[in-house]
């Protein structure tokens, strides 16, 4: 829950973290505006990226992933091993860790907190480690675990949010019959391994956390992590309102900036524009159900879609939202995702044939219908109000609807919504997770469209135990033909992150699978 940047990974770090030992400042809180506010904050029962990007800085995993995001590191675990047969993972813990209350991370947490992400319909995330069978500890350090069947993505399953290890009786302890509202009890006051603790969250409002002091990193000076005192999060829906707090000196910086406003900020003198690499693709998804609202859906007939895809002219509103920023996607994945396949642009702009395909599939007259916008959003204002010139010429009559966060998730996950704007970015160095997400039925309903595709569902069970690479990269090379053809999206574009700091900011970095680092993150004072 996202490619193309004007610089190379390697220069992005080098400007967001490296620094000497002897300039870098410690304490200080970071003021940072979000455009949305988290919905929960539970590492296993979340599903909204607006959680994602939080957790990271609240939990630790037993493993991380590298600053490109495409590989796996020590976390929690100093040190891990898997079996030559591939049917275990034996996982050493750190000396001395702590929870963020104080109270030790002992193996019984590790093994209780990877059990209960792992359980069968427990989130929506739980398909990146489906293959755990058990999960066994041995003394004070060791921790074991035993897979159903050998997972060519166990070890950098282990990096993603949902595996973020919790103290077990602080957890049952809280207040609720069921796990569900044991997790909403905690996920007010979390406890956690993370660089951070939260301090106070005023919905929709404002987020504010503090420093862990029993975090194990260690900074370049050798004293531990992180560097700030905390991190207050103001939640600013409106970009323009966002750029001036930022321009202004009100806030230290700010996410999602317009692709719009990017070359002025860049010249900014009292910021830096960052365009961070990503796996990050924007989208159109469609509500594919045969009946909506009581009527037949036109959106249920495949040459609908593709008349819709062939009827988008991308480049147009590549250069219209993204000034150039971005490039049309290949495949349903990013091509920075690992085993994507595709060198061209999925749908090259083709109004004829859109026009052709929607006689064919009974609709030479178009129809109407609506899509959901974020309310204050430049870019979707942009793609939608370019969407609705487009699709004009093939009949259909666009009308856009203003909504906010939570009124758009609701309506998304209630399966009631008709289109959306939408954008993700993978959580994972593997193809699995946006698969499961989009192509999968029985995940979320692959992207809550209702659309299904057995040999898609039978090809990605197959993957998640192939352990040949080549009969792996095989199988999701068919996925991205089936998907391609038939899924329940219209493809846009990949870009970068775009995050604008102020100058006296450092050490900030969104890695390419969208974590949110401020762990080794200072500002001059």
């Amino acid at each position: 829950m996202r490619m193309i940047a004007r610089a190379a990974i390697a220069a992005a770090v080098l400007l967001s973290t490296g620094v000497s030992a002897f300039a870098l400042e410690r304490g200080g809180t970071l003021v940072y505006g979000r455009y949305a506010d988290s919905l929960f904050l539970d590492p296993v029962l979340n599903d909204a990226n607006v959680d994602i990007w939080i957790l990271s800085n609240l939990y630790d995993t037993l493993l991380l992933p590298t600053d490109d995001g495409k590989g796996v590191q020590p976390g929690l675990a100093s040190a891990y091993k898997l079996a030559d047969d591939g049917m275990s993972v034996t996982l050493t813990l750190r000396d001395g860790i702590k929870f963020s209350d104080g109270s030790p991370i002992t193996p019984g947490d590790v093994a209780w907190s990877l059990k209960r992400a792992s359980k069968k319909d427990n989130g929506i995330w739980g398909f990146m480690i489906e293959s755990i069978e058990d999960v066994t500890t041995e003394g004070d350090k060791t921790v074991i675990i035993k897979l159903k069947h050998p997972d060519p993505a166990i070890l950098a399953a282990l990096t993603v949010f949902n595996t973020g290890i919790l103290p077990e009786k602080t957890f049952e302890a809280s207040p609720g019959a069921t796990e569900e509202e044991k997790a909403k009890a905690f996920a007010e006051h979390p406890v956690g391994s993370g660089p951070f603790m939260l301090k106070s969250w005023d919905r929709g409002s404002s987020m504010k956390l503090v420093r862990n002091e029993y975090y194990w990193g260690k900074g370049e000076d050798g004293k531990p992590l992180p560097y700030l005192d905390g991190i207050d999060f103001e939640l600013i829906p409106d970009d323009a309102t966002r750029i001036l707090k930022l321009t202004s000196g009100e806030i230290d910086g700010a996410e999602f900036i317009p692709y719009s406003r990017v070359e002025e900020l860049k010249s900014a003198g009292n910021l830096d524009m960052e365009l961070f690499p990503s796996t990050r693709v924007e989208y159109i998804t469609l509500n594919v159900r045969p009946q909506l609202g009581g009527k037949d859906n036109p959106l249920s007939n495949v040459k609908v879609r593709q008349a819709m895809n062939y009827a988008v002219n991308k480049d147009a509103i590549i250069q219209i939202v993204t000034h150039g920023v971005g490039t049309p996607q290949t495949s349903y994945m990013s091509t920075a995702t690992p085993l994507h396949v595709g060198d061209k642009p999925l749908y090259p702009y083709d109004i004829e044939k859109a026009k052709s395909l929607m006689k064919e599939a009974g609709f030479e007259n178009g129809f109407s219908t609506s899509i959901l916008v974020l309310a204050g959003n430049q870019d979707e204002v942009g793609i939608s109000t370019a969407l609705q010139q487009m699709w004009a010429q093939i009949g259909i009559k666009l009308e856009l609807q203003q909504v906010d966060n939570p009124t758009r998730t609701q309506q998304y996950r209630d399966g009631t919504f008709v289109m959306r704007n939408a954008a993700w970015t993978d959580d994972i160095a593997d193809p699995n997770e946006i698969t499961s997400y989009f192509v999968y039925s029985k995940t979320i309903d692959a992207l809550h469209s209702g659309w299904k595709n057995d040999e898609a569902d039978q090809l990605f069970e197959a993957s998640q135990k192939e352990m040949d690479p080549k009969k792996r990269a095989d199988q999701y090379a068919k996925m991205q033909e089936i998907y391609n053809d038939q899924g329940p999206i219209v493809s846009l574009y990949e870009t970068p992150y775009p995050v604008a700091l102020s100058k006296k900011v450092h050490g900030f970095l969104q890695i390419p699978l969208g974590n949110n680092i401020f762990a080794k993150t200072w500002k001059d004072k």
